[in-house]
């Protein structure tokens, strides 16, 4: 079994540097989680200052077809109705999200 050569030698010592940013690192890990949780519900608490609805809440509102207008999005749209976007990509699935034309027909059930 190898002994070290020297048992009774100090621990290698950190420099002020390490010290220093070793406390920082963590300050600015715990600053930038702070930040991502308030811009995600807003700032607020509420979750990203949209109204909620449930698919629920809207069953008999949501049309089966909606027709695309001039700077709809799928979220828009989505929000508009209380529907998933996952839903409107799961019934459209020959659309392209980045390519809504205005005119263009939606199924929404």
């Amino acid at each position: 079994m190898a002994q070290p050569s020297e048992p009774w030698a100090a621990p290698p010592r950190i420099s002020w540097t390490a010290r220093i940013l070793g406390p920082l690192a963590l300050i600015a890990a715990v600053i930038a989680f702070v930040v991502v949780i308030t811009s995600s519900t807003g700032g607020d608490g509420s979750s990203s200052g949209t109204k909620q609805t449930t698919e629920r809440e809207n069953k008999g509102e949501i049309p089966k077809k909606y027709t695309v207008q001039a700077g709809d999005s799928l979220t828009s749209i989505s929000e508009k109705f209380g529907i998933s976007v996952k839903r409107i990509e799961r019934l459209n699935p020959d659309v392209d999200a980045q390519t809504l034309n205005e005119g263009q027909v939606l199924k929404l059930h």
